[in-house]
């Protein structure tokens, strides 16, 4: 009887020892998927900051020399930017996608005894790369000479408000806001061919 008694409690000892054992896998298993996403978050962060500096670079390039004034081409070059031939997500970089890639055209004016560059406006932009020719042409300081092109990653809309980095797997969150990755290069052809006299002036 005894002996039945003492096989009983062993087993009811083993049994709570296997329960215990389940826990603390569990908590340890939890805690090490934790660590692996959070490694593999960082890791995409990192990747999206340097790549992002890779499609300004790539978009700058494009945009100095493609006609502004063309809107599809301009598509292209934010298509080609992000590594596509047509809108959508860059790789791996969700939320970044072709719409979030802003390409401004400076201008170089005085600004007492030096040379500021400054976003000319839409609104007075040249009409086409030749007409830009004959105004850099009169003066390379005119308030709608484009000097230069700049491009940015930033929210889609007025002013450039900055893309927050998008977790892939909801049990981590790195809530920050992706960088600009600015780039400004010279203008160069901006779409216009080679040896086309500019336009004369209507005005």
């Amino acid at each position: 009887m005894q002996a039945i008694n003492s096989n009983g409690a062993a087993s009811r000892i083993l049994q709570k020892q296997r329960g215990g054992a389940a826990v603390e896998f569990a908590l340890v298993v939890i805690i090490l998927l934790t660590l692996i996403i959070g490694i593999m978050e960082l890791a995409r962060a990192m990747y999206i900051c340097n790549t992002l500096q890779e499609v300004t670079r790539r978009a700058a390039a494009l945009a100095a020399n493609t006609d502004f004034s063309d809107a599809a081409a301009m598509q292209r070059v934010r298509e080609r930017a992000i590594f596509r031939t047509a809108p959508g997500f860059l790789t791996f970089a969700a939320p970044v996608t072709d719409a979030h890639i802003n390409i401004d055209y400076l201008a170089v004016t005085p600004d007492g005894a030096s040379l500021t560059a400054s976003p000319i406006p839409k609104g007075s932009l040249p009409a086409n790369p030749a007409r830009n020719q004959e105004v850099c042409t009169g003066n390379p300081n005119d308030a709608a000479c484009i000097r230069l092109v700049r491009v940015r990653i930033c929210m889609p809309g007025g002013g450039c408000d900055p893309v927050l980095y998008q977790s892939i797997a909801s049990l981590v969150r790195i809530p920050f806001p992706l960088p600009q990755s600015t780039t400004i290069v010279t203008a160069e052809t901006l779409g216009r061919p080679a040896g086309v006299a500019p336009a004369p002036c209507g005005c």
